[in-house]
């Protein structure tokens, strides 16, 4: 598998610290409303990637965490007058059934950080007696002059970040590129700690996350969308770096943002499109195939246009497998035996940067190839067993689930029926039985 550092701005193998298993954290939502499309992108993207480690014999620990405390989260639990667990626990919910109805596995482990705190705490007491971090009142800020590698992720220099910091109001901070640690807070939920009775920084919260899951301070794939490679995945490596010595991850990998018909995806402009919306409308395979028609890298246009096209493509796909379905049943063909030469293409399109277009294009091509079995004579049933079984795998990975065609001996009598009178030229006797296949979905 080849992917695209962030880090070193080049595409390049990944190679597992631990042979055959791969170490993968995708920063997940902060958990005070309905999850949007934007939120599903890095859910179909690193889902994706996960399976395609997978289907090449790796065994993949994927971790992404729920930040379940926030500002935005205290203020939604007092205007509810609720706890902030109520709201945490009612939204990660709902963002577990959009995973799972966009066909994702959920995560090996979801860390949530009020169940991490003790481990933040000790965390940030580590950096302030390493110097990389200094206490004011009852707040912690990280010394961001600590780190001489700091910008190497977004590749930005220090001396350019200070000319474009915008004057900071908190005249506490030793420089206006400091970042919070800890933060003293008079409202909503609140631990006890050495400095003050408060909260953690967002930044600070997925390092120790990785490093108390993992048991490690280097893993094989940080992911999340690009918006958060600054600055919040530059301050999480700047902790790392300043407290482990390494650079948290050995790639860094981002997937590009969503636009709605062309415009970029925000509250103020009124245009945010709910991902349980877009799922419970045209179902989780078509939002799915949508967003993996696109590379991940790249933005996606979300529109009508490209709804209907993934719709009719998935119909295509679906109207083949089922009659390969129905044909091999009819035929007692019985076969594990999979079109390895496709299976290859479409690998290899995957280990090419994640480049789900290519892999796309080697799924039409299979299904080119059983609507050309499905048709020849003498029919080929061991051919198109093995383009059928090399199609699942594909779509497997892809995440899209297909329902499955099973036959009992009425279903194959009245298919042979069917058959029979449209022979005999009995058209009307052939429609009653047409319109009974396809009432039961097998035509």
């Amino acid at each position: 598998m080849n992917l695209y550092n962030s880090y070193t701005q080049k595409i390049e193998e990944l190679k597992p610290i631990e042979p055959g298993k791969v170490s993968m954290y995708v920063c997940g939502p902060t958990v005070y409303n309905e999850p949007h499309v934007g939120n599903a992108r890095p859910i179909v993207v690193f889902d994706t990637l996960k399976k395609a480690l997978e289907l090449q014999g790796l065994d993949v620990m994927y971790v992404s965490n729920y930040t379940d405390v926030d500002d935005k989260i205290i203020k939604t639990a007092l205007e509810q007058n609720v706890s902030e667990k109520e709201i945490t626990d009612k939204y990660i919910e709902a963002y577990n059934r959009v995973r799972k109805n966009l066909h994702a596995d959920l995560p090996d482990v979801a860390p949530r950080v009020t169940e991490t705190m003790d481990q933040i705490i000790a965390f940030i007491q580590k950096l302030i007696e390493n110097g990389a971090a200094y206490q004011v009142d009852g707040d912690v800020y990280f010394r961001v002059c600590s780190d001489k590698t700091y910008g190497e992720l977004s590749h930005q220099k220090m001396e350019d970040l200070m000319v474009g910091a915008r004057i900071d109001e908190n005249e506490k901070k030793e420089n206006p590129l400091d970042f919070t640690l800890w933060k003293e807070t008079e409202q909503g939920i609140r631990w006890d700690s050495p400095w003050s009775k408060g909260r953690p920084g967002w930044h600070t919260e997925c390092v120790v996350m990785i490093h108390n899951v993992f048991k490690k301070a280097l893993i094989d794939i940080h992911g999340g969308g690009l918006d958060l490679k600054f600055p919040h995945h530059e301050n999480e490596m700047a902790q790392c770096q300043m407290c482990s010595h390494t650079h948290l991850a050995n790639m860094w990998v981002h997937n590009g943002m969503i636009n709605i018909q062309n415009e970029k995806m925000s509250k103020s402009l009124g245009n945010v499109w709910w991902a349980k919306d877009l799922i419970e409308a045209h179902g989780g395979n078509t939002i799915r195939w949508m967003m993996i028609s696109v590379h991940y890298r790249s933005p996606l246009n979300l529109n009508e246009e490209a709804i209907s096209s993934s719709q009719k493509e998935l119909n295509k796909i679906y109207t083949a497998y089922k009659q390969a379905c129905v044909q091999l049943q009819l035929q007692n063909v019985e076969t594990d035996a999979v079109d390895e030469e496709s299976l290859k293409v479409f690998v290899d399109a995957l280990n090419d940067d994640l480049n789900t277009p290519n892999a796309i294009s080697v799924v039409h091509e299979v299904i080119k190839k059983i609507n050309q079995a499905l048709r020849a004579r003498p029919f080929d049933g061991q051919k198109v067993a093995a383009l059928k079984n090399a199609l699942e795998k594909m779509l497997w990975v892809l995440g899209i689930e297909l329902d499955s065609i099973v036959l009992d001996d009425q279903d194959k009598e009245m298919y042979a029926a069917w058959r029979n009178a449209v022979k005999a030229k009995d058209f009307e006797t052939a429609d009653v039985y047409r319109a009974k296949l396809q009432e039961k979905g097998i035509l």
